[in-house]
Order: C-alpha cells, then sequence, then structure tokens
C-alpha cells in the first residue's frame, strides 16, 4: 500500500472496503454454523483462551481477551454457572483464583470447531486450485493483520 503523508490513497480505501466487507459475510457465515447459540461469542472467545493458555486468573484472562475485569467477572460466573469454565484456589496467591476450562467446555469447543470446519470445507471443494492457493497465503496475511 502506498501512502501519501501517512494517508491512505483511493486504491488503499478501496481494498480495505472490499477486504473488510468479505471478512465480515464470511464470519456471519461462520458464526451460523456454531454448535451452541446459547454462549456468546465473548463466552467463546474466553473459554479458547483458557484451553490456549490454561489456567489463568481472572485479570490474566481480561488483559487476554481486552476486556474489563467486572465484565470478565461476570463472563466467567455464567460460564462457571453453565458447568464449562471451573474456579480453583490460586497455588501461591490466596486472594486470586484460577480459572480453567471444564471438559465440557473443551468438548464444546471442539464440536464448534469441527461443525464450522465441515461447512468451511465444503465450501473450499468448489474452488479451483488456484483460488486454494491463493487462500492459502491469505490465511497468513489475515492472521498477522488480526495479531497487529
Amino acid at each position: 500500500m502506498t501512502y501519501a503523508n501517512d494517508v491512505p490513497t483511493a486504491t488503499d480505501t478501496a481494498l480495505a472496503s472490499s477486504l473488510r466487507l468479505a471478512v465480515m459475510r464470511l464470519a456471519r457465515r461462520m458464526r451460523q454454523q456454531r454448535s451452541d447459540s446459547s454462549l456468546t461469542l465473548s463466552q467463546i472467545a474466553a473459554l479458547a483462551t483458557l484451553e490456549r493458555h490454561g489456567p489463568l486468573t481472572p485479570g490474566e484472562l481480561a488483559a487476554h481477551e481486552k476486556v474489563q475485569p467486572p465484565s470478565m467477572t461476570r463472563l466467567v460466573a455464567a460460564l462457571e454457572a453453565a458447568g464449562l469454565a471451573t474456579r480453583a484456589p490460586h497455588p501461591t496467591d490466596r486472594r486470586q483464583v484460577l480459572v480453567a476450562a471444564a471438559p465440557e467446555g473443551l468438548a464444546l469447543l471442539r464440536e464448534d470447531r469441527r461443525r464450522r470446519d465441515v461447512w468451511l470445507a465444503q465450501r473450499l471443494r468448489d474452488l479451483p486450485p488456484e483460488d486454494l492457493e491463493v487462500l492459502g497465503r491469505a490465511a497468513t496475511v489475515l492472521d498477522r493483520l488480526a495479531s497487529a
């Protein structure tokens, strides 16, 4: 992308808009394939973070998810009430607790991913090999953008 004085060009803005719309539409279609619609996207994301990082304090989990600690406290309470997360005393700090994904939460994540992967794989089968090659490269770029 070319920038004049840190201002994107019209071509850059058009690409950004096109990409934003395509990603949003795909994300919406992927959300429609969720196996359990009773959970919020924030709850699913928190469970996935616990799966990826292991037990965390509510503050650490809030930092990973970029939400305020009071919001995470409510979210964790809902996950615990649903049997999808557990709390345990912190091994070195009695003032803290550790939150972990319960086996039921991990099973829910596996089923959710399986269902969405199957849906997407079925759509990818209809694409020509050159499109699949482009998407393989694009997935890496999109991941970098999401992490920036």
